[in-house]
């Protein structure tokens, strides 16, 4: 019950800004319409507001901008044939096809086919045909020009609040895999890793949801003044997004790869998991560093760590699998190191000298087993 109440908390805390915003956007788009425009009752204004906040948590300004477009348009096309050819059953049907036509002949979307449609059929069945033509399509503009105001001007959400909101889960979900992985490892247990590698595969939903956040991230700093300050603290998840995405990628074929190492009785040496664990240590310190803003110096010296023990794995001796583990692993390190902000040669510098590589020639090969012999 304690837990409930807890995140019951937790999610009235997340939704009071957007709370705030709804409030503030209804208030003014009545107090504009009503008492600078002079409507007498203007509730479609505050209603487009609602709407407009509401259904844009997250979404970029362009769907957010065909949300109000899509009610306006709704509500004056259904103001207009109401006035032209009255209201009735007939007449709905043709308003909800006519907006539908028009929203999708402007490349809108669903949110903007949606709301057009709705809005007409609302004001084909719930409002009276009293008062001056396209009256309730202004109050619509109003509302959504409102709620526009507010949300990148006078009350934008704080851009990195969200971003980390929607990083966070992605990169404990990438962990939690990794740890899991690592133990079945260890224990050559092959269903385990099986789990681990659904467990990744489902994290890409929160990965997505992480993505979306950085694009709404950047049009609300570069739209809202206010959120300006917070650019800095943005860029480490910006520039870091889409190489973790790489990561999880190839993390997922490094696992599927332990798994078949494992069914085919491949020897699996004790630092081979320690090698996988080092990879979860390596994401985990790379969420908590990111969170308090700090540069990424311990993910960094995490994932070089798993860089070595997957050579000596390698020099102790694998199979065909376990040397794409070992690959795959150099490849992942690369990726985190690149999500940390180093460039891509200095990221393979870097993991060539974990491994011991220094001077090397790039592409060398030498089978498993012997001294010194690592997969490019």
């Amino acid at each position: 019950m304690i837990g409930r109440w807890t995140a019951a908390l937790s999610r009235g805390r997340a939704g009071l800004m957007l709370a705030v915003q709804a409030g503030l956007a209804a208030g003014l788009a009545w107090f504009v319409a009503h008492d600078l425009f002079g409507r007498p009752m203007p509730f479609f204004a505050p209603i487009a507001a609602v709407i407009a906040l509401g259904s844009s948590v997250g979404q970029r300004l362009r769907r957010t901008t065909e949300l109000v477009v899509g009610v306006a348009a709704g509500i004056g096309l259904g103001d207009g044939i109401i006035l032209l050819i009255g209201a009735g059953p007939v007449q709905i049907g043709v308003i909800v096809l006519l907006a539908v036509l028009l929203a999708t002949a402007a490349g809108g979307g669903a949110p903007l086919i949606v709301q057009s449609a709705s809005s007409a059929v609302l004001v084909a069945t719930l409002t009276s045909t009293t008062g001056q033509p396209w009256t309730r399509f202004l109050d619509a503009l109003v509302g959504g020009g409102i709620a526009l105001v507010v949300m990148t001007v006078l009350l934008p959400l704080n851009p990195l609040t969200v971003v980390r909101r929607a990083a966070d889960p992605a990169l404990r979900a990438f962990t939690g895999g990794l740890y899991d992985a690592a133990a079945g490892l260890a224990d050559a247990d092959a269903s385990v890793v099986r789990a681990a590698v659904e467990r990744l595969r489902a994290a890409e939903g929160t990965f997505a949801a992480f993505s979306a956040a950085i694009d709404a991230a950047r049009e609300n700093v570069a739209f809202a003044p206010a959120r300006w300050r917070t650019r800095g603290a943005l860029a480490q998840y910006v520039e870091g997004s889409a190489q973790l995405t790489y990561a999880l990628r190839n993390v997922r074929v490094l696992l599927r790869r332990a798994q078949t190492a494992i069914e085919d009785r491949e020897p699996i040496p004790d630092v081979l998991p320690v090698s996988v664990r080092h990879l979860g240590d390596a994401v985990e310190l790379l969420r908590q560093e990111w969170d308090r803003g700090d540069e990424p110096v311990g993910a960094r010296q995490q994932a070089l760590r798993a860089v070595t023990e997957s050579g000596r794995a390698y020099q102790a001796g694998v199979g065909y699998s376990g040397g794409v583990v070992v690959a795959q692993t150099r490849t992942t390190v690369a990726d985190l190191l690149r999500a940390t902000g180093i460039e891509y040669a200095e990221a393979t510098r870097q993991v060539r000298d974990a491994i011991g590589w220094r001077g090397r020639p790039h592409g060398g090969r030498r089978k498993p087993g012997r001294s010194g012999s690592m997969p490019s």
